[in-house]
């Protein structure tokens, strides 16, 4: 798969042509409603021959296997697909093997060279006994290089028929789902929460669902609400044992705990809660994971950060997710929703007291919409990738992209003569992401949020890795 920015003059035809693909894949791909209307640096995602497929109307997975000469077990094993009856128009399949037909002068050595392959990877495919031995117009099976393992968790915020629909397209994907969220009450009790139809999704892609627990209340994260509940022992208690009737009576295979806006001098009691936590569940066999804020240092000042001790909750959790993202929010100036230098930085940090292989980076999948210039007190609106590229296409605007944030924007002035100000995600600020979940060896990506369409993650992810199904 290519990432290609479009320039100026070009057409959709052109492009295909350039890669040697089929229009139409393309369109599917990126969701393109209009493929005579592209702007100048809008980024598309160009499905490679042979090597992905992008599902179409009447598909069936049986037709696209033979087409391509794999059998479906391959492809079901390729894409974790659940159920073989369902597959989704505009999902980007990735093909375990292709064909290649040999040409005057290649060799088994050339052709491991060329597809990033060793010589035995080929011999092996193709259970060659004399490898010296092949010539012009034989046709060889060539593997896909082996794509580096990670675990994906997914937040979603929608608990009924829409969220469901969504982690049944999405969950092959996802290592984890995180419905947010139940929320802690001044007794020990947890808040309801009508999360039964995404558990039956998360269920029927094979994926492990996490109990999100928080001291989120009537709209904002309670600093008094921690407090109660970290300075008693006997609450704490009494919070685990209803805890574990959910994640019993549910299903859930862990519990993601995002205590925000924490009180400083409860940084310690926290610590311990998170251990008797660890203590009661994991000899039954349940994960016990944190969301951090993103800090650069330990002595970070701010009421978001001091009670979060990245080394104490490395130490003691099985993983955590640090939620890098939020520089562009709602309430601020306009930027960049996650600049990649500033990701780099928290992480510099978080590796030195964290094991790398205990870090789920946070990714954002929506951008803002600001207007400007921006006048202290107004508030963005939160816009999806798909939303943000119809929005510029609305207005025949240029997406630029900041080099130092690794993020796309544009400006645009409305009907009335407001000017706003966009930043958002595509293609190449999520590949940006995933290049540093390979930099620095961590254990996996955390999205904020499903429910927010971004068509060209999925498949950029999927290029990218391989996602651990438990």
């Amino acid at each position: 798969m290519h990432i290609h920015v479009v320039k100026q003059g070009e057409t959709l035809w052109q492009i295909a042509t350039m890669y040697d693909t089929d229009i139409n894949q393309v369109v599917l791909a990126n969701a393109l409603e209009d493929p005579s209307q592209l702007l100048v640096g809008e980024a598309l995602i160009i499905p490679e021959r042979n090597r992905e497929y992008v599902v179409q109307a009447g598909d069936t997975l049986n037709q696209i296997a033979q087409t391509h000469g794999i059998t479906v077990e391959q492809l079901v094993e390729a894409n974790h697909i659940s159920n073989p009856d369902f597959i989704y128009i505009g999902d980007v399949l990735y093909l375990p093997q292709f064909n290649h037909e040999v040409q005057v002068g290649e060799t088994i050595w050339s052709l491991a060279t060329r597809y990033g392959l060793t010589s035995e990877d080929i011999i092996q495919a193709n259970q060659l006994i004399n490898p010296a031995l092949i010539y012009p117009g034989d046709i060889l099976t060539v593997p896909r290089k082996q794509r580096p393992t990670i675990e994906v968790n997914a937040y979603t915020t929608r608990t009924g028929a829409q969220g469901s629909d969504e982690v049944r397209a999405l969950g092959r994907h996802f290592t984890y789902l995180s419905p947010f969220s139940y929320s802690i009450n001044q007794d020990g009790t947890i808040t309801a929460l009508n999360d039964d139809p995404v558990l039956e999704a998360a269920y029927q892609t094979n994926t492990a669902p996490l109990l999100v627990l928080t001291n989120f209340s009537e709209g904002r994260f309670n600093s008094d609400i921690a407090a109660t509940l970290l300075r008693d022992a006997n609450l704490q208690e009494t919070l685990i044992a209803n805890l574990l009737e959910t994640i019993t009576d549910k299903g859930y295979q862990g519990i993601n705990i995002d205590f925000e806006y924490v009180y400083p001098e409860d940084r310690e009691n926290y610590n311990n809660f998170l251990r008797r936590m660890v203590a009661r569940l994991r000899p039954q066999g349940l994960l016990v994971t944190t969301a951090l804020a993103p800090k650069e240092s330990a002595d970070q000042s701010g009421l978001l950060y001091e009670a979060h001790d990245y080394e104490a909750q490395g130490e003691i959790v099985d993983f955590v997710i640090i939620m890098t993202y939020e520089w562009g929010w709602a309430g601020g100036s306009p930027l960049a929703i996650a600049p990649i230098n500033k990701v780099r930085d928290v992480l510099d940090y978080a590796t030195t007291v964290i094991p790398p292989a205990k870090i789920m980076l946070g990714v954002p999948l929506y951008g803002r919409d600001w207007k400007v210039p921006w006048i202290e007190g107004t508030v963005a609106r939160t816009v999806s990738p798909f939303e943000a590229i119809q929005l510029a296409k609305a207005h025949q605007v240029e997406i630029q992209y900041n080099d130092t944030f690794q993020s796309p924007f544009f400006n645009y002035t409305d009907a009335s003569g407001q000017q706003h100000e966009v930043w958002f995600e595509n293609a190449r600020s999520v590949q940006a992401k995933y290049d540093t979940v390979k930099d620095y060896g961590l254990r996996g990506v955390s999205y904020w949020v499903l429910g927010s369409p971004f068509p060209q993650n999925w498949p950029v992810l999927q290029n990218n890795f391989q996602p651990q199904k438990h």
